[in-house]
């Protein structure tokens, strides 16, 4: 087997040995290319001097020794070159505190390539569209393996089959969403049970096995909310996955899903300053130690994260679906209680709306 030396040397992309500091203490070819210099000018320089990453947040989160890291599309520019878009990664070295390995990707040309026609289709080749077609194949056949399992099963292992089968469905018409969110197209609104998506992502994160105790609180005289079941049904399972993963050294963990009515909310929508009203709230509450409070203005923000393996996507994604849906989301720390809430805000459907109006009268 060839040397890691040879190894590192042969990668198209760009690999730099961190030392403690962010010293350079080594680089392949690729990243004396993309830096424009030769390793041995580099050798022992701080990262920052060679290196501007035009996002602060992303430069904060390489300065933490121990964190891991992964930014796609984002921009930096080498000393004395033009800025240019890359993906990132970081990660720590094993068993050798202070020191980081650090990865990163020029997709300027893939860039060049996604805007071109696609060879006898006259359309455009988009990376949304072929991860959508590389995650759908499996999709297809963990579904179909969950059918086989049913026939053989009864009972409570057969509704776990069923549960399978119903996430599979949900995560491909998911994607289908995510295509058209990535082409600016609006998701398909219609009157929703609020409290058939809170079951249906509860049942998702209790099938994991991860799940701490869950209490609901429901105001069962709520009318439907108007929006899109399965992005709602995302939306709650990545608040109560984050809600689990808050709890999990808590002595007793517990999370409560309250819902109930209130009023005063408006969301102004531009629309000939008409205002819409989102009086029904979902409320996502743990005990957990609450969100580092660096981090609470940023949350709903991509890349923001105070987990070591996490991407920080998940909650960008929740505001970005609940934004389409004509919803909001904010949250709070109750120091006193101990509590942290995630409450979301949605507008009553159509027919609900009579309802509520002759409740306020």
């Amino acid at each position: 087997m060839a040397e890691a030396q040879r190894q590192l040397a042969s990668l198209p992309f760009a690999v730099l040995l961190l030392a403690p500091g962010q010293k350079l203490a080594a680089a392949n070819p690729a990243a004396e290319q993309l830096l424009g210099q030769s390793f041995r000018r580099l050798e022992g320089r701080p990262l920052d001097a060679v290196l501007r990453f035009e996002e602060p947040r992303i430069a904060e989160r390489l300065a933490q020794a121990d964190g891991q890291l992964s930014a796609r599309a984002t921009s930096i520019a080498p000393l004395g070159q033009p800025s240019r878009h890359v993906d990132l990664t970081l990660a720590p070295v094993i068993d050798q505190p202070g020191w980081q390995v650090l990865t990163l990707i020029d997709i300027g040309g893939a860039e060049a390539l996604r805007d071109a026609p696609a060879a006898g289709e006259g359309g455009v080749l988009r990376a949304p569209e072929i991860l959508a077609h590389e995650i759908k194949n499996p999709l297809a056949g963990i579904r179909g393996a969950a059918q086989l399992l049913g026939r053989k099963l009864e009972g409570k292992d057969l509704a776990l089959t069923g549960l399978i089968a119903d996430e599979v469905d949900r995560i491909a018409k998911l994607i289908d969403q995510m295509q058209s969110l990535s082409s600016r197209t609006s998701l398909d609104l219609a009157p929703c049970n609020l409290h058939e998506a809170v079951r249906r992502a509860r049942a998702v994160i209790e099938a994991s096995g991860k799940a701490p105790q869950i209490v609901e609180e429901f105001d069962p005289s709520l009318p439907m909310v108007m929006g899109n079941a399965d992005a709602l049904v995302q939306v709650l399972i990545n608040l109560l996955a984050n809600a689990a993963d808050a709890t999990r050294d808590v002595a007793e963990p517990r999370i409560v899903i309250r819902t109930r009515f209130a009023s005063g909310l408006q969301l102004h929508t531009g629309d000939a300053g008409k205002a819409l009203r989102l009086p029904i709230e979902l409320r996502i509450s743990d005990n957990g130690p609450g969100i580092d409070p660096d981090l609470r203005e940023h949350v709903f923000e991509p890349f923001v994260t105070s987990k070591k393996s996490g991407q920080g996507l998940g909650l960008a994604l929740v505001r970005r679906l609940l934004r389409d849906m004509n919803g909001r989301i904010n949250h709070d720390r109750d120091p006193s209680g101990g509590w942290t809430h995630f409450r979301v805000h949605l507008p009553v459907a159509r027919e609900g709306r009579k309802i509520l109006h002759e409740e306020a009268a």
